[in-house]
């Protein structure tokens, strides 16, 4: 009745894809204050990690609004 892979959220993505991705986490990261190192960040307290994903969110919002003018 249902797909529990896309239930799940996960997707795949190409190598390009993720390597963009991570960039654009670390860059995030780096505006709001949050030291990141490649791989597992399990040091990052829930606000880090929060800060860091809400400033990705921020930046993917004003580059839609952007884009629709």
């Amino acid at each position: 009745m249902y797909n529990s892979n896309a239930q799940s959220g996960k997707q795949k993505i190409s190598p390009e894809g993720r390597e963009a991705l991570n960039k654009f986490k670390m860059e995030s990261a780096s505006e709001v204050g949050v030291e990141l190192k490649q791989g597992y960040n399990g040091h990052l307290t829930s606000r880090e990690a929060g800060s860091v994903g809400g400033q990705m969110v921020k930046k993917m919002v004003e580059a839609y609004e952007k884009d629709l003018k």
